[in-house]
């Protein structure tokens, strides 16, 4: 075995330093400043836990947990639950290339430009609104709503509008599994009689569990982050209707200027999205055991 060197530690200060400075520094940073009240101008003054105990009381607090909570569960059923059913379907068939090209293309749009282009199809003020119009023409314009400005029809068109931009990505992922999956097994259940559903659910959906874990646990994660559409949208309104968690923690921040109660939203934040991603992956790991 090489002995390690002090030359060894050397080659390792780069990333050190980079990973003190911009990853532990500001988690610190952001626990101290939760404890304080602090305009982000004056000298910060220590107030215990009243930042967290405000949560507790403040009612739009509580509705964007709750919006936080349709993100999170939509995030998993729909951009994953379609990018897995366009791989499945798709998957060594004819016309998979062109799957490919249709729903993974919105991935190149950054989420602000998807924000952009989703708001003129829902916007009524865009000419009645191009999705309207389309109610309209097929007979449907009973069902036609303000469906930027009326909650919780506001939330659910971003979702839309999210799913539509990050499904592409899934369904790459889900496909490099797929075709990653030995034929044998397949093959050897065919033989014994299963059915398509049967070999689906008991050969390749095991097998397919470590991309489908990567996947989930990004979604996961993606959703609580989700931002630059909500802004782009409808800036967590009207009357702060569609807020989530981070939407929430930006506007107390640096709207607000309430960076101690920004702050201390953040830590909340980051305490859900590392206990929903812990709870998953040990249930994911006992499973496999």
């Amino acid at each position: 075995m090489k002995k390690v060197s002090f030359l060894d530690y050397v080659y390792l200060l780069p990333a050190l330093v980079f990973v003190g400075v911009f990853l532990l520094y500001p988690v610190v940073r952001t626990v101290y400043i939760s404890f304080t009240n602090w305009d982000g101008l004056t000298t910060p003054s220590f107030v215990g836990i009243s930042n967290y105990s405000r949560l507790l009381r403040d009612p739009i607090f509580i509705h964007s947990l709750l919006n936080t909570g349709i993100w999170v569960l939509a995030t998993l059923l729909l951009p994953v639950g379609i990018g897995l059913l366009v791989a499945s379907i798709s998957s060594k068939k004819p016309g998979e290339v062109f799957f490919k090209w249709i729903f993974y293309l919105p991935y190149a749009f950054s989420l602000t430009t998807t924000g952009v282009l989703w708001s003129f199809l829902l916007n009524p003020a865009q000419i009645g609104g191009t999705f309207n119009a389309i109610l309209e023409a097929i007979g449907l314009g009973a069902y036609t709503k303000r469906w930027l400005y009326e909650p919780p029809w506001n939330t659910y068109a971003m979702i839309a509008a999210y799913t539509w931009q990050t499904m592409g990505t899934n369904m790459i992922l889900f496909l490099v599994g797929l075709q990653n999956i030995p034929q044998e097994p397949i093959e050897a259940s065919q033989i014994d009689g299963a059915t398509g559903w049967q070999t689906y659910r008991y050969i390749i959906w095991p097998l397919l569990q470590p991309i489908a874990t990567v996947v989930v646990l990004m979604a996961l994660i993606n959703s609580f982050k989700v931002f630059d559409v909500i802004w782009v949208m409808t800036q967590g309104g009207p009357f702060r209707s569609s807020e989530t968690l981070a939407v929430t923690m930006y506007r107390e921040s640096f709207t607000m200027f309430q960076m101690g109660y920004g702050a201390a939203i953040a830590i909340v934040l980051t305490a859900f999205e590392l206990l929903l991603a812990w709870i998953y992956l040990r249930r994911t790991f006992q499973q496999e055991l």
